[in-house]
């Protein structure tokens, strides 16, 4: 299967930001995760035709990072870090709150395709632990119930957009560090969002 016209446009763009065509394997990799809902077979064949590498060094890269999925994922992705510090912390009880709020057991997607959770390790917020991501937006500081208030107000209010800012504010506590200032564009999606490279919003 062939790519839209738009998608071939968006791709080319990406490549042609890079000296080297293979450099720009990561960036295609989340606009064919973007177009398909996933990534598939077919989509990691796209990245190779347009990188030059082969369909299996495409999905070497694809199979190491955790943020590239190869099964269809809910419209928030709540990631808890279970990692020492976060763990200590009792980052396993988050978890398991969010899991029982959310109705979907971690490392799953649930029928409905609202929620993704899942357990991750490090997220790089150690100091403030224990730390949770919703469509990779940061909150630090989080408990099991704030954990679950987070759900609810997810599956209630259905935002098109989730921002680290207000999530901190809502549902927060202790920050690693002081954050600078207010971000107003958050994420459209369970995939990476980066809007020059045409990988915000919903699969096409």
């Amino acid at each position: 299967m062939t790519w839209p016209a738009e998608i071939q446009a968006r791709a080319e763009a990406i490549v042609a930001r890079y000296p080297e065509p293979r450099s720009a394997v990561m960036p295609l990799l989340y606009l064919a995760m973007r177009q398909e809902g996933s990534l598939t077979l077919d989509g990691m064949r796209q990245v190779a035709g347009y990188t030059g590498l082969t369909s299996v060094q495409v999905e070497s890269v694809a199979s190491f990072y955790s943020m590239y999925k190869r099964e269809s994922v809910g419209d928030y992705i709540v990631s808890v870090c279970t990692s020492i510090s976060c763990h200590l912390l009792g980052g396993e009880e988050v978890l398991g709150a969010v899991a029982d709020e959310a109705g979907v057991p971690s490392g799953k997607t649930g029928a409905d395709g609202l929620f993704s959770v899942e357990s991750v390790e490090c997220i790089g917020a150690c100091g403030g632990a224990p730390a949770v991501q919703v469509n990779y937006e940061l909150v630090e500081g989080v408990t099991s119930e704030s954990g679950r208030r987070l759900c609810r107000w997810l599956a209630d209010d259905r935002p098109q957009v989730v921002t680290s800012d207000h999530m901190q504010a809502e549902f927060g506590g202790m920050r690693s560090f002081e954050w600078g200032p207010d971000e107003s564009e958050g994420a459209t999606g369970p995939v990476p969002a980066f809007g020059p490279l045409g990988t915000s919003g919903q699969p096409s």
